[in-house]
Parts: structure tokens; sequence; C-alpha cells
């Protein structure tokens, strides 16, 4: 979710997922281009709300899962009912630290970085079936099943892909799953466009063009964008999610930085991980909507482009029927833009579904 990763060069639409797409400096408006570059590298004003939230930090552990150590952050009381919580593309776990206290009374929460994302290793290859069995090691590890039954997985964008595509293959595992403005693919013709532009596609990091890595971390917060592309809605959660996605790293070349030392800061997610992605299990395919038996909602944002593609058309594996909520004002990142009414829908949902 930041200056490596490209983005979709209209500045009007957001893009249906958190696919590596190209923009030129410039195409896209300050506030969606750099939204943390006006603060010059200081924290953007916090409401009380949030500052009690991100008090209540969660303990950091790590479960291993296919040879691969994964960072995992949990809150509440082992023995308390298990929600398990899963970030969007290039994201990591504390995406959701000032989410998960708002449930911490009541549940046992842990929040996972990805493999390849967050403080978690990286991995050769990537593939939904082994983000499943990491999702279930996570889950077990962390005590969610203790509980008197099994999670609640909720996953946000490219995470609620995973939490879909668990919930279809391995509906033994969880109680219920809550996807987060989740999209499988814009309508036919859109997509055709998008592999064709993915072929000219430039400045995406490789092996042999690693991430940039920036002399200080002002000039790094300057860079952070999110993808799809959007405007911060709360700059000051925008600067707490930044600051989390980025480590210490060599400068190149023996460089210096304003600090006297060679180190620099760079981005903790696998610039190779889309890539190395089996795309065809991201896609949904060969999911089918009366192979589902685990109960399912979506919570979508009122500006997203996740809902607009549907409504074009794009394909879905959602079942019909599915509960769905729009959440106002808010864009494909909606814990950023209102995290209040997700937390407000998501406690309601617990509350009194599935029945």
């Amino acid at each position: 979710m930041a200056d490596e990763v490209p983005v979709e060069t209209k500045a009007s639409r957001e893009t249906y997922d958190d696919r590596p797409i190209h923009s030129e400096p410039g195409e896209l408006p300050p506030e969606v281009q750099a939204p943390l570059a006006e603060y010059r590298g200081a924290e953007p004003p916090a409401p009380a709300w949030f500052k009690q939230a991100i008090a209540q930090e969660g303990e950091q552990v790590f479960v291993e899962s296919l040879g691969t150590r994964l960072e995992v952050l949990t809150w509440g009381e082992v023995g308390k009912p298990g929600l398990l919580m899963v970030h969007g593309n290039s994201a990591h776990a504390h995406w959701w630290s000032f989410i998960a206290p708002y449930f911490a009374k009541d549940y046992r929460v842990a929040s996972m970085s990805l493999a390849g994302m967050g403080a978690s290793d990286w991995r050769e290859t990537y593939s939904f079936d082994d983000f499943c069995a990491d999702a279930e090691a996570v889950a077990r590890a962390t005590g969610l099943y203790e509980g008197g039954r099994k999670p609640v997985y909720i996953g946000h964008s490219f995470g609620g892909g995973q939490v879909f595509y668990a919930a279809v293959r391995h509906p033994q595992r969880m109680h219920a799953a809550i996807m987060v403005d989740t999209g499988f693919g814009p309508p036919p013709e859109e997509l055709a466009k998008r592999q064709a532009e993915m072929e000219r596609v430039r400045n995406i990091p490789t092996v042999d063009r690693p991430s940039r890595v920036y002399p200080d971390l002002t000039a790094a917060l300057a860079r952070f964008r999110l993808m799809p592309p959007q405007p911060a809605g709360n700059p000051f959660i925008a600067d707490y999610i930044a600051r989390r996605s980025l480590k210490r790293a060599p400068l190149p070349d023996g460089e210096r930085g304003p600090d006297g030392t060679g180190e620099g800061w760079t981005w903790r997610f696998d610039p190779n991980m889309w890539g190395k992605l089996n795309r065809q299990q991201a896609l949904g395919q060969g999911l089918s909507a009366d192979r589902i038996d685990t109960p399912m909602v979506h919570i979508y944002g009122e500006k997203s482009r996740v809902a607009e593609h549907r409504r074009q058309g794009a394909p879905s594996p959602f079942p019909p029927g599915m509960i769905e909520i729009e959440i106002p004002d808010a864009h494909h990142h909606i814990m950023i833009d209102q995290p209040l009414a997700l937390v407000a829908a998501m406690r309601a949902l617990l509350a009194a579904w599935p029945c």
C-alpha cells in the first residue's frame, strides 16, 4: 500500500483490487498521490478514541506455518470466542490495531501479517492454499478455537478474498466469514484492458530492481499512498499504518542518510509477491456459489469501485442473497475512512449473526 506499488492512471476511479497498475507523477491529485507529504514527517492530530485504541497494543507473537514465521498481534483472553483478522495486499497486521481493541472485551482476537508482508517471512511462491493453511495455523496457535466454537474469519480486500477462499474450501475451520470490500475482478472488457496494461507496466520492483530505499523516515512517509488510489479519509490512521509499513535497510552505493548512518527506510512487503502469486485462485476461479455452506457477510464502502464493478457485471462467486452492508461515505479502505462505522457494523453482526 505504498510508493513502490504503482496505481491506476485515472484519479477519479478506484480499482477492484490492489494489483500493481502504473501511474506517472502528477496524474493523481496530491491528496491521493501523497496524503502524508504535507505533514513533513510529523504525526497528524488524532482524536481521543484513536489514541485510546492504539494504546491497547496487541501482543506480538510469531507462528510458524509451512516453514515460514508469521507475525501475529493478539488481544483478549484465550477461552473467549475467536476472531481472525486478515489485511489486504502489501499491508500488515497493524491495519487492524485500532479496530481489534473494540472487540477484545468479548473476543480473543488475532490479526496476522500474511507471508511476504509486515514482519512475516517472504516466500519463493504464494498461493491461496498456503494462505489458508497459514490462517488455520495462526488461529490454532493463538487460541481462537478455545472459546467453545470455531473462529470467525474477517478479511479486507485481498485478505477478504482469502477468507472467502478458505470459507469455500475449508468450511469446517470457521464459524462464519466477514469480507470487507472484497472484489474478484472488473467487468470482462475492463479485465482485458488491464491485462494489456500489465504488459507495459514500468517501475514495478523486481529481483533486479528492488524497492527504493529512502534516506529518512520523512521522505518515506511522503511517498506512502493507498492501493487502490483514494484520499486518506483520516490522515492520522494513514500515518499510523504507514510508519508500521516501513523497515530499516542499507542505502545504496555506500550513501549515508541525514542521521549519518548508512541506513534508510524501505517498505516491508515482498515487492515480487504479486508476480509469485497463483492469480487464478486470487480471482475466485473454481469457487462455485452452490458449494458454499459457511455463513458469510460482505461489508463494502459506498464509494468503492468494488460495488460499482459488480453493478457493471463484474464476476463474483458470492452466493445469491448473501447479506451485504454498505458503509456510507467510505471508499475501499473503510477502516481508514469510517473506522467507527466499521466497528459498529461488525459488532452488530457478531451480536446477532449467524443465527
